[in-house]
């Protein structure tokens, strides 16, 4: 450092990469002094103008306030104040537009002057050197002192340093952007000041040299901080004008010959660099206690009629300086905050002053034409020439435009000073430096996002590791409360009720697999049922033997015809009765022999109608056996067992088996009290009812084959009464023995509806009828059978014929032809009776 030292003192220079040399255009506003622009009838006093957070509000809507009366409060931290401007009232607190380049609103205080232009309380101290360090840092935060350079950051807080020691202080007065003469006119007019100024910074900074740079077209001013710089460690030095020689970064590798690392500091080398209207404000601060509430302002541009510098105060709105130094507007007038190189035009006139601007530029179309239209690169690399950052302008603007961000991040797009003098070169007209801004706030909102929601996810974490340490406290406290209560118990009933809960738990699971063999389902039912149906294939068997000897078969007396349906319904149910009774007690022994348990099934057979027919046609072909055997006994346990009750009456199926049953029952008593052999074709009418109910798989497999075998066996009767014309059974009795064949037949259609049941009984009457017509006493026993089998067939057919709009057809036509052979039989029977009783 002593050589760098050694070296700058002896006049060395350096210079810079890039840069150009653009229009000066100072001259408008460098050779006038400097004025005082007056007071505004209202003044628009943003509360945020610097970088960093605004502080709170200290006034109200109404309040008197007095010049450089603090209007926000200032903390620690980035936090610089803003100060009323005048003294006068605070008329509106409010959301107004700003100096900005998006054009957007801010919280802003507007203050209406009263004239009298009032100083609050000031406390300056001369004696500064007698204030501690804290101290000045503090009176320069009270002040309210940002960068008056552009940039606007907190003077207090880049004098702080972080500790680091300053070797070198340099106080930049290039002011290399062209038109603008702030600068040019402070240290010409006020560098006395400018010394004072610097003089507290030695006595804060302590630095071991203090380096004045000035370009070389500013000579009045470089002669006039020559006059003023006396002390020996202040140096003015003059440099080549060239463009952005004023940029910080830039000023230090001129002066000193050193490079600050991407991404780094000045202050962190050592050197610390403030602009000269920074350093004057801090001198009327500390010295004279005034806060920063006015600035000095560059008017200038051809639309302008009196150009120059003024003395601006904060607040002062646009329009009204325009007009107060005579602005000459033309068709869409454009008014630059700033130079030609960084500034932004501005959406209106009605922005007020703020502590970054320098310059208000109204320049002509033909002074300052606008930009043209962009067109493509064309790779000519004049924008990397012209870089002072030594950067590649033309790939970080294809990073940016295509919005990768994280490549452009890795090409140091943050070093870029935005500066413009790679969009000036630029033969396309393309605006970089648009591109640059736009790439690096949507970095910075990225980051800030980011930020938040690592923060967020920082919180979500603690949160989570209290709500596990809460846990784990209270299963502890569980835990612990838990073991105090079994000692507890322990100690007062000798068991640990734990051991013991689970001892119960275990006994319990070994005793599971005696318990659920008691819940297996209880198959007795079946059994019996089972057993049943044996007995009754034995008896069916027996039924047919007895009905193929011959004589056995008495003839059946027509008091069946005369049987109540109620009754028959009530023994029906006492068979069902008997059969559920004998299916609960299986222990029991199945009676095969009994006439009332034949009808007996299981509680599944109940349910089906089919199986109930079977059960009633062994039912009567037992009851014709034992009428054979046992003569008047069975005509005496008949009626007994009539009158039992039972609730199904309502079913007309179980009725229509109950009724077979019941008439079986009447044949036998008819059997014991007989008188004459019976004819063989009675006998085979009475065993037909044994006969009938059994199911005929085929039949009911195809409803065609049955309607076929009735058809058969209608013509077969029909042509056996056309050949035997003389009959010896009357009509009422074969239709009565017919009728226990026609009733019970099973059938699946009919059961559902009992006027298909009825039908069809009706139409096995009437072919019996037509069979009896045909035989006589002497009649052969096949036309006979033929004709039994005739109405089976006949009756299984509604079940089988899936229509039931053919069956009642088909019951017309047999009822109609039933009729024409009864009134012929009846006819030729008269006659015939007569006959019979004479002798």
């Amino acid at each position: 450092m002593q050589s760098l030292l050694e070296r700058i003192k002896a006049g060395t220079l350096w210079d810079f990469h890039g840069g150009i040399h653009p229009p000066e255009n100072k001259d408008q506003s460098s050779l006038t002094p400097v004025v005082d622009a007056g007071l505004p009838p209202q003044l628009i006093i943003p509360v945020r103008q610097h970088a960093g957070p605004a502080g709170d509000l200290l006034v109200r809507v109404g309040d008197k306030v007095k010049k450089g009366q603090p209007l926000t409060r200032h903390d620690k931290g980035r936090f610089v104040p803003v100060h009323a401007s005048t003294s006068g009232t605070i008329t509106a607190i409010g959301h107004h537009t700003v100096a900005h380049p998006s054009g957007l609103d801010d919280l802003c205080i507007t203050l209406t002057p009263d004239g009298e232009d009032a100083w609050g309380e000031r406390q300056g101290r001369s004696d500064y050197w007698n204030l501690e360090r804290g101290e000045l840092l503090e009176r320069i935060q009270q002040a309210g002192i940002a960068g008056l350079g552009g940039a606007v950051f907190p003077t207090h807080s880049k004098l702080d340093g972080r500790g680091q020691l300053t070797e070198i202080l340099i106080v930049n007065g290039l002011e290399c952007e062209p038109y603008i003469t702030t600068d040019d006119r402070l240290m010409q007019e006020y560098a006395d000041e400018i010394m004072d100024g610097i003089r507290v910074l030695k006595h804060l900074l302590k630095p071991k040299l203090t380096l004045i740079g000035v370009e070389d077209n500013k000579p009045a001013a470089i002669g006039e901080l020559t006059r003023h710089a006396t002390d020996e460690d202040v140096l003015v030095k003059t440099v080549p004008t060239k463009y952005p020689s004023g940029g910080a970064k830039q000023t230090i590798e001129l002066l000193t010959g050193r490079q600050v690392p991407k991404g780094g500091r000045a202050v962190d080398m050592g050197i610390m660099v403030l602009n000269v209207a920074t350093v004057f404000a801090i001198k009327r601060a500390i010295i004279d206690g005034e806060p920063l509430i006015s600035r000095i302002v560059t008017l200038t541009g051809d639309a302008f009629k009196k150009p120059g510098n003024a003395w601006v105060l904060l607040g002062t709105p646009v329009r009204w300086l325009l007009q107060r130094f005579e602005l000459q507007p033309e068709a869409d007038q454009r008014v630059i905050m700033g130079g030609p190189m960084m500034g932004f035009t501005l959406p209106h006139a009605m922005v007020p002053v703020v502590k970054a601007t320098n310059c208000l530029l109204s320049p002509t179309r033909a002074e300052l034409p606008p930009p043209g239209p962009e067109q493509a690169c064309i790779r000519c690399s004049a924008c990397a020439d012209a870089c002072p950052a030594n950067l590649l302008p033309q790939e970080l603007y294809w990073y940016s435009r295509a919005k990768e961000y994280d490549k452009a991040e890795g090409l140091n797009l943050f070093d870029c000073i935005e500066c413009g003098a790679c969009a000036w070169v630029c033969p396309s007209e393309i605006p970089l430096v648009q591109y640059y801004k736009i790439a690096k706030d949507d970095i910075r909102e990225a980051r800030a996002e980011a930020e938040k929601a690592e923060r967020a996810k920082q919180r979500f974490e603690a949160k989570q590791a209290r709500f596990e340490r809460e846990k784990a406290a209270r299963e502890a406290r569980h835990a612990e409360a838990a073991a105090q209560r079994r000692q507890a118990m322990t100690a007062a009933g000798g068991e640990d009720p734990v051991a013991a809960a689970l001892a119960r738990i275990k006994a319990k699971q070994d005793a599971a697999p005696v318990g659920a063999s008691e819940l297996a389902p209880d198959n007795s039912a079946m059994i019996a049922a089972r057993e049943a149906r044996k007995q009754e294939a034995i008896a069916r068997r027996a039924a047919k033997a007895a009905a193929s000897e011959p004589g056995s078969a008495q003839a059946d007396a027509p008091a069946a015809d005369g049987q109540d349906a109620k009754k028959a319904a009530i023994a029906a149910a006492l068979a069902r009765a008997k059969a559920k009774k004998a299916a609960q007690e299986p222990g029991e022994a199945v009676v095969a022999d009994s006439p009332a348990a034949a009808p007996q099934s299981d509680p599944i057979a109940d349910a089906d109608p089919k199986k109930a027919a079977i059960a009633a046609a062994i039912a009567r072909a037992k009851a014709k056996k034992a009428a054979s055997t046992q003569g008047d006994e069975a005509a005496a346990d008949t009626p007994a067992a009539a009158p039992q009750p039972d609730t199904a009456d309502a079913d007309p199926k179980k009725a229509a088996i109950a009724a077979a049953i019941a008439r079986a029952k009447a044949k036998k008593a008819a059997q014991a009290q007989g008188d004459a052999a019976v004819t063989e074709g009675e006998e085979a009418a009475v065993a037909a009812p044994a006969a009938a109910p059994q199911p005929d798989s085929a039949g009911d497999a195809d409803p065609k084959k049955a309607a076929i075998a009735a058809a058969i066996a209608r013509a077969k009767a029909k042509k056996a009464a056309q050949a035997h014309g003389d009959a010896a059974v009357t009509e009422g009795e074969e239709a009565t023995v017919a009728a226990p064949a026609a009733a019970p037949q099973p059938d699946s259609a009919a059961d559902a509806d009992p006027k298909k049941a009825a039908i069809a009984a009706a139409i096995a009457r009437a072919k019996a009828k037509k069979a009896a017509q045909a035989q006589g006493e002497e009649a052969t026993a096949k036309p006979e059978v033929t004709t039994v089998a005739a109405p089976t067939a006949d009756a299984s057919q509604p079940a089988a014929d899936a229509d039931p709009k053919k069956a009642a057809i088909a019951a017309a036509v047999a009822r109609a032809k039933a009729r024409k052979l009864a009134a012929e039989a009846a006819a030729q029977a008269s006659p015939s009776s007569s006959t019979d009783k004479s002798h």
